[in-house]
């Protein structure tokens, strides 16, 4: 996959093509790398089952932690949906808190609750991002996780790509623009990153279903129009 995004960058950034290349093969993976790891997060595509082994008495633990190797290709966590733990044959969900919440209401608490986790609450943020779980675990408990990942960097073109089409369209693109970036022209890096804007909308309309139009983030509000009082002629313009 390297390699064609490699030849969709150069086919942007120089057309017709030039007998001396403007961008070397490092720079251009390194943009495509960039490129791949803002999009998994803006557009959080990359959606991976994960569990995590809770150790008892301990109450944080890192995104680090957790094991995506249901999917290839994942550099690691850096956003966290859902939690389930498992109880026997079935699941119980943990409730989402902030952790200003978790904070005032059970961190502060004199005698910690010890038990199975019920309530969870993310801390750090990023890839570098953690949780707290209350209780804290008095056994070996496991957590099924649904968790939006980065994909890991592509070395050459055997490295397995974990970004789902058609948000691989859209790569290029960004790549581009961090090369105009570069190379200190503004006005078409802004055109190259409208072109992404553009490819992430509709990797977002293809991927949500026609009965669920909104399931997924980033979807366009149909009735944003009528919120915001605009009304709207037969042919959809205002």
């Amino acid at each position: 996959m390297l390699n064609q995004y490699i030849a969709q960058t150069q086919a942007l950034l120089q057309n017709p093509p030039a007998s001396t290349a403007l961008y070397t093969t490092a720079q251009l993976t390194s943009w495509i790398n960039l490129a791949r790891g803002q999009i998994a997060g803006e557009n959080e595509c990359i959606r991976v089952p994960a569990s995590l082994s809770c150790v008892v008495a301990q109450r944080v633990y890192n995104f680090s932690a957790i094991n995506t190797t249901a999917v290839s290709g994942v550099g690691g966590v850096f956003n966290i949906k859902q939690i389930n733990v498992t109880v026997g044959d079935g699941a119980q969900i943990l409730h989402p808190r902030s952790f200003q919440w978790f904070n005032q209401f059970l961190l502060s608490l004199t005698v910690p609750n010890s038990g199975q986790p019920k309530v969870w609450a993310q801390y750090a943020q990023g890839a570098a991002g953690s949780i707290y779980l209350d209780p804290i675990p008095d056994n070996t408990y496991t957590l099924n996780l649904d968790t939006v990942c980065l994909p890991v960097n592509l070395v050459d073109d055997s490295t397995v790509e974990a970004t789902p089409y058609p948000w691989t369209d859209c790569v290029p693109f960004f790549a581009a623009y961090y090369a105009y970036l570069g190379a200190q022209r503004r006005g078409d890096a802004d055109a190259m990153f409208k072109n992404y804007q553009e490819f992430a909308q509709r990797a977002r309309g293809m991927s949500n279903s026609s009965v669920l139009k909104r399931i997924y983030p980033q979807s366009v509000d149909q009735t944003l129009p009528q919120k915001l009082g605009v009304s709207q002629g037969r042919g959809g313009g205002q």
